[in-house]
């Protein structure tokens, strides 16, 4: 039944997000914020699809520590479900991504109009420079930014060391890091074609203050989101 159930949503998934790209188009001409509220339907729906298909819903921990206005969001990455969360929750966000990803036909075409921050992880100094310039420019317009600090999706319980780019982002911007921790992966893992059943859980923790040094915003950064996480894979 649970792989019935999460064929049935890979199917209507791929139909309702055919759709949306399809009758969309136009709004390639539009102002980022009204291509924003267009994809906000899109996700909206396939989370209800998620939830219809296959009883996979969420909660929220640490409400209180959302802030208001432009914040830097480090966040945990397990699967493609936060990537649709959090461009729903927040407002208009800018994620931190691999500029592949604006190669890829229509869907592509939508990121880089609604505006990302798209890096070159071959470009080492030159590609975070331009990275901290994006994200600065993504601040003046009011704009939250959200980074993954490992740089790509992990299961839940493995390790991979946290990438240069958050560190850089904290040290020069000169903001508050909000950590983020999940447990998405338990339920809908990186190339999974069945999802399961259950409830997803995303925590937003305690914002980490500016003016750290380098190695110890990185140290706490990493533990607070790994001891977090950790407990959110035994305790879902």
């Amino acid at each position: 039944m649970t792989t019935i159930r999460a064929l049935t949503f890979n199917i209507l998934y791929l139909l309702w997000s055919a759709l949306m790209h399809i009758v969309c188009l136009p709004l390639l001409i539009a102002p980022a914020r009204v291509i924003h509220a267009a994809g906000k339907i899109w996700i909206a729906g396939s989370l209800w699809l998620l939830k219809v298909c296959v009883g996979l819903t969420m909660r929220e921990v640490g409400i209180e520590n959302l802030p208001k206005g432009p914040v830097l969001f480090a966040s945990k990455h397990q699967s493609a479900w936060e990537t649709l969360y959090l461009s729903l929750r927040l407002d208009h966000p800018a994620f931190v991504l691999k500029k592949e990803l604006l190669m890829i036909p229509v869907f592509g075409w939508f990121l880089a109009r609604v505006g990302m921050i798209a890096i070159d992880r071959s470009g080492k100094a030159s590609a975070l420079k331009k990275m901290v310039g994006d994200a600065k420019a993504m601040f003046s317009a009011g704009r939250p930014v959200v980074i993954f600090p490992e740089g790509t999706r992990v299961a839940p319980g493995a390790k991979k060391p946290y990438q240069p780019g958050i560190a850089a982002l904290y040290v020069q911007l000169a903001v508050p890091v909000v950590p983020v921790a999940l447990n998405s992966g338990l339920f809908w893992g990186r190339k999974a074609i069945v999802k399961k059943a259950g409830v997803i859980t995303i925590e937003y923790l305690p914002a980490i203050p500016a003016g750290l040094d380098r190695k110890t915003f990185m140290r706490e950064l990493e533990t607070r989101i790994e001891t977090a996480a950790d407990r959110l894979a035994v305790e879902p």
